[in-house]
């Protein structure tokens, strides 16, 4: 009797491996469509929640912006690559000069990193406030700013700082003004100027998306602390 060797027993055919691994790359595809559409989503949502908390409360005129006894500056690196002057910084700096000089704020928090011996934010900005005239004494230092959420809550737990006027870039003063918004504090914000080029504003604009998303995941969701409170 002659045996049927057409028949492979030991496995599928090659026909059924390509449908199977066509099988996981839609699957594959459609999972990765999934995490595309939830991120954009995310993003979005994050956007506006963060813009429609700072509706209203973003200024930038002397003349309009309310009076307050508390300016929040936030730290940012005085330099870019260790080398290069970093517009942000200065343009905070001078900002938070001249609302000082305007009367409409009386002291200032600078709140910055300075979690390294050769790295500090705060005393790179009380340095330069000092040198536009504004005194020292009204200087306060808070060394352990390290994220927007640290700088906002340590001004109300180290200085009891219950309304703040923060100053630093649109983008910058909306999100602080939603985490403020979120640990109970009432925040202004007033614009420091922005002249950095078009491809630093891109990027930013880019980093900024996400940090909005993990600012409402840090308030809403995970109740995230600063890393000292005190």
């Amino acid at each position: 009797m002659n045996q049927d060797t057409s028949k492979n027993p030991s496995g599928p055919t090659p026909t059924k491996k390509r449908s199977r691994a066509r099988r996981i790359l839609l699957i594959a595809g459609d999972v990765l469509a999934l995490c595309i559409l939830l991120s954009v989503l995310a993003l979005f949502a994050a956007d506006r929640r963060v813009e429609k908390c700072a509706a209203g409360r973003v200024f930038g005129d002397v003349e309009t912006v309310p009076a307050r006894e508390y300016g929040l500056l936030p730290g940012t690196s005085r330099l870019v690559h260790g080398k290069y002057l970093n517009t942000y910084f200065y343009n905070r700096v001078h900002a938070a000069a001249a609302l000082y000089r305007a009367g409409k704020i009386r002291k200032i928090i600078v709140s910055g990193d300075n979690s390294r011996t050769d790295y500090n934010e705060t005393g790179d900005m009380k340095r330069e406030l000092i040198a536009e005239g504004v005194s020292e004494e009204d200087v306060l230092s808070d060394y352990a700013g390290f994220r927007t959420l640290d700088s906002v809550v340590r001004a109300r737990n180290l200085f009891g700082a219950s309304e703040i006027t923060v100053i630093s870039q649109r983008f910058h003063c909306e999100r602080a003004i939603y985490l403020a918004s979120e640990h109970g504090i009432d925040a202004i914000g007033f614009v420091a100027d922005e002249v950095a080029p078009r491809s630093i504003r891109a990027k930013l604009a880019v980093r900024e998306a996400f940090a909005r998303v993990l600012a409402v995941i840090d308030t809403e969701i995970l109740k995230t602390k600063p890393h000292f409170e005190y």
